[in-house]
């Protein structure tokens, strides 16, 4: 066996975590209904990579996510930390015996479950008495109105994570870090979150919950982490890598750095400016010292994209713009849960299976340390085989990595895509081979290739489960083909019009990001390691030494001239 465990880490990273579960959630679904498409009952995917069984104190059989997620506390809604299945009680305050006063209890009343949780729940409870015997069965006019209802609740309503999350946790799985007298909005920089996780037993607590997943793992493949960069939570997941990395030194992590787009506003001052720019420097140049790859994913205005030309997004709900990037982490983390098969693949529903290691190997490789990659996604993924005026397939992937250059011709790129649910232009899936004539055949006439592509490709498309938002646009169909004439009326569409879709991603390391580099070893060097720099002293109060930032700058600097090797890039230390 060949587990992954998932670390998820802020609030934005738990709510791409939470869509991201609730694909593989609607999967296993999927595959265990026998009316279903072929397609996915033969999905091919190994779901005990992600997933652990258990057993609770009644008895029950758990099938959990092997995942820990750190978030603020209250950040749960409704849900408790212990989660739904497990349902042990926490120990309750002992009496109080050397205090001979009155006594007042203060306790928050618990929030209630929305309409989609009341939901799930009455399902659980209708699904415990049909194995009693005594179902009471709901009709399908019935069902169709609540999932109208349900539908319009969550794009209007969703304030926590939790408020779509279809799946069961593990008590070990969700932690909340109490104890920091502040409001969530001002946990904002790295400085603020920079002893958060030494503070106190969090750290020790955090690892500890963590080594329970990798100790009860029979050969750990890896870690998929997933932080949310954009303040305080980013010091606390280095405070993590750095641990990770000391304890499981051998032990691959695929490293996504997320942030929504309502943490890239219009700063109105100069100082403000100064503020933000130098925690995007540091907060990158920690996070990419304790890992090979580190992918920086979302967009300042996602709506506003090419990536969302077929979507309807709005930027200021997490609730959206974070299931544009969990299906796009869904596609892009397909290869190392993929059952191997042998190299000829016609006759399989997958292709291109390749461990994490040899994942991160691949994308970082011995030449670029430290390497950044670039995310590009299409979604839905066009036709294989599609009209004139349609963009072909790498035309229509667009970049979810910010301040990435277009049109790079970089000969030392290497890529890894990944192709599932493709549609030829008759609507019907395309065939494993059909991927990959069309992907040669797209490379071959390409005026300039990478250096290398990896290509795995899948049959069974992305499901779009219930809880997902109203995003798709009028020219988006069922099983996400694209339409020549729109529907009138009917955008957005949701789960109850968009039931799966083909995805495109593309992994690359390419010089392409040189943008986003350069960007934070100028301002480092602008705002922090000149002479009399303004934000000097700001950085001396987060906690650097003047050493540590000259060594981020080194680092920065090494990452730049990798990509630009005929550049000529002074050391700091010069």
């Amino acid at each position: 066996m060949r587990e992954i465990v998932t670390v998820q880490v802020g609030g934005f990273a738990n709510f791409i975590g939470s869509h991201f579960w609730n694909f593989q959630d609607e999967l296993l679904g999927l595959a265990s209904d026998p009316n279903n498409d072929p397609v996915f009952r033969n999905q091919c995917l190994n779901m005990d990579v992600l997933y652990r069984t258990g057993e609770t104190q009644q008895g029950v059989l758990t099938y959990t996510p092997r995942l820990l997620s750190v978030g603020f506390q209250g950040s749960l809604g409704s849900m408790s930390s212990r989660g739904l299945l497990y349902n042990e009680s926490s120990p309750g305050p002992s009496d109080v015996v050397t205090w001979s006063g009155s006594v007042s209890t203060h306790a928050s009343a618990p929030r209630k479950k929305n309409l989609f949780l009341q939901r799930l729940y009455e399902e659980e409870q209708e699904s415990f008495s049909m194995i009693n015997g005594t179902s009471s069965g709901k009709s399908d006019s019935q069902r169709e109105i609540q999932d109208k209802d349900i539908v319009e609740f969550l794009d209007n309503h969703v304030e926590f994570w939790t408020d779509f999350s279809k799946v069961h946790y593990h008590p070990q799985s969700l932690y909340e870090l109490g104890g920091l007298w502040m409001d969530p909005q001002e946990f904002d920089n790295y400085g603020i979150g920079k002893d958060a996780f030494s503070e106190g037993f969090r750290g020790e607590e955090i690892c500890e919950r963590l080594r329970f997943f990798v100790e009860e793992s029979d050969h750990i493949q890896g870690f998929q982490f997933v932080v949310d960069d954009s303040g305080g939570f980013s010091a606390v997941a280095a405070d993590l890598l750095e641990n990770i990395a000391d304890e499981y030194a051998n032990t691959p992590v695929l490293l996504f750095a997320v942030r929504s787009p309502s943490s890239q506003m219009n700063l109105r001052s100069r100082k403000q400016t100064i503020f933000r720019e130098l925690h995007d420097t540091v907060s990158f140049s920690r996070l990419a010292s304790f890992g090979k790859l580190i992918v920086p994913v979302g967009l300042p205005f996602l709506n506003e994209s090419k990536a969302s030309t077929l979507l309807c997004i709005e930027n200021e709900k997490p609730y959206h713009c974070s299931a544009v990037y969990a299906a796009a982490l869904h596609s892009a983390t397909l290869p190392y849960r993929m059952e191997p098969v042998g190299p000829t693949a016609d006759s399989f529903d997958v292709f291109g299976a390749v461990d994490i290691n040899g994942f991160v190997q691949m994308l970082a490789g011995q030449a670029r340390q430290n390497t950044v990659a670039i995310l590009d996604a299409a979604m839905p993924a066009p036709a294989l085989n599609g009209k004139q005026h349609e963009q072909s397939l790498l035309g229509n992937l667009q970049p979810l990595t910010p301040e990435v250059s277009e049109d790079v011709e970089d000969l030392q790129a290497v890529e890894s895509m990944i192709i599932h649910g493709a549609l030829r232009s008759d609507g019907q899936r395309a065939s494993i081979s059909e991927v990959k004539e069309t992907v040669n055949a797209i490379y071959g006439h390409a005026i300039t290739r990478p250096m290398f592509c990896h290509l795995s490709v899948a049959r069974c498309p992305l499901p779009i489960p219930l809880p997902y938002p109203s995003m798709f646009g009028n020219l988006v169909g069922q099983y996400g083909e694209l339409l020549n004439s729109p529907f009138v009326g009917s955008s957005p569409r949701g789960s109850l019009e968009v039931h799966s879709i083909p995805m495109a991603v593309r992994l690359r390391s390419s010089s392409a990001i040189l943008p986003f580099l350069e960007n934070r070893l100028g301002n480092l060097r602008r705002y922090g390691l000149q002479r009399g720099a303004l934000g000097a002293e700001l950085l001396r109060n987060w906690g650097f030494a003047d050493d540590e930032l000259y060594d981020m700058g080194e680092m920065l600097s090494k990452m730049v001239s990798t990509m630009k090797p005929h550049s000529e890039i002074s050391s700091d230390s010069d």
